[in-house]
């Protein structure tokens, strides 16, 4: 039997006996090693599980502040980043991205604006010249290279997810009309949260060790746009180590934290409420959570939507029945999302990966007896 901490009131037994389920019969066999699972409701923690190992050698175990890396979700707090400028005034989602950062609008992006950017239609996945996976660790480099360089597709025609270069664009757009980086503004406008966009040395003892997915995800027919994304050689930062990685300030791929403090950010996204303070008016909410963009996406190999900056339920019933639910998935299986009509905020954290880029079983049985006891 696994022992299973944190909250669990009545009314969501079944989503703890789904929780424990995922320890000794999940789909596809992919038991979790450790997990959690957290919900608020108007903003307020109601669910909390947790249970595991933080170690593959079972020596150490998942505990409350145990951080998890969870890659492309921390695109979901990237998202919320760029929407607290937009509501400052700082931001526009439909002026060009070239009006905040003249140097973007080289090659044909001078038109490109903020919220097709946010959406993956910029044309800019990764690198048509070939890099080094080191080039990652250099962020001007990286920067002057996606400014000189021309879309793979016309801006504004079609998603292609960004996997990594939107962390580098999104966090220097905000950080030329903010003043700070995302990390710095994460930890200085959400107190409190245990979420880090560049963690620290000092808190490296606190992370999961994770156990990469048996195969890798199924991309569909490849073509040059999803190689520069996903296969080229330089498509993914490497050369410098685990503890170089977590420490770069990466808001695309590499934010740190609880699933707790995920679905407390993310409820932000139903009411525009963060701790009893308005963080987003209710046309910048309204401007955040429109949909931009359906159709096939150029680099995922699905049909889906695209808000500004977050994935759109609509089609693909991944975060629940409701269309209106938004936010995004990581590598090897973790989700957090918001859903307006029920205001629920959810995040699921695990250590072992799957090759599932979006809709992990695993999260979908938990978020399936969620709605069930609601």
């Amino acid at each position: 039997m696994t022992d299973i901490h944190g909250l669990c009131p009545d009314r969501f037994a079944g989503v703890r006996d789904a929780f424990a389920a995922n320890f000794t019969d999940a789909p596809e066999g992919l038991d979790e090693l450790a997990a959690r699972f957290s919900v608020c409701i108007g903003g307020e923690t109601v669910l909390d599980l947790w249970a595991g190992h933080a170690d593959t050698a079972k020596s150490r175990p998942f505990t409350d502040d145990t951080l998890v890396p969870v890659f492309s979700t921390g695109k979901a707090v990237m998202s919320l980043l760029i929407a607290t400028a937009v509501e400052r005034g700082l931001l526009d989602y439909d002026a060009p991205v070239a009006r905040y950062w003249p140097a973007f609008g080289q090659a044909g992006k001078d038109q490109v604006t903020v919220g097709q950017m946010m959406s993956h239609q910029a044309g800019l996945p990764g690198f048509t010249d070939g890099v080094e996976p080191t080039i990652w660790f250099d962020r001007q480099a990286v920067l002057d290279s996606l400014c000189a360089q021309a879309p793979m597709w016309p801006p504004g025609t079609a998603s292609g997810y960004h996997p990594i270069t939107i962390g580098y664009l999104a966090g220097e757009l905000f950080r030329l009309v903010d003043g700070r980086t995302m990390g710095t503004a994460l930890r200085q406008d959400f107190p409190g949260l245990d979420l880090w966009i560049g963690l620290p040395e000092a808190q490296h003892g606190r992370v999961a060790q994770l156990r990469k997915p048996a195969s890798a995800p199924d991309l569909g027919v490849i073509d040059v746009v999803k190689k520069a994304a996903f296969l080229d050689r330089g498509s993914a930062p490497g050369g410098r180590g685990s503890a170089e990685w977590r420490m770069a300030e990466i808001p695309s791929a590499n934010l740190h934290g609880t699933a707790r403090d995920l679905a407390r950010i993310l409820a932000v996204m139903n009411d525009g409420m963060f701790e009893g303070r308005r963080v987003l008016s209710a046309a910048t909410l309204e401007a955040a959570r429109r949909p931009r963009i359906h159709g096939q996406d150029r680099v995922l190999p699905f049909v889906m939507g695209w808000a500004a900056g977050w994935t759109m339920n609509a089609g693909l019933d991944i975060f629940g029945p409701n269309a209106g639910a938004l936010g995004h998935c990581g590598w090897g299986g973790s989700c957090a999302f918001a859903d307006p009509e029920t205001g629920v905020s959810a995040a699921y954290v695990m250590t072992r990966q799957s090759p599932h880029l979006i809709g992990d079983p695993r999260a979908l049985r938990l978020i399936q007896a969620l709605y069930a006891a609601l």
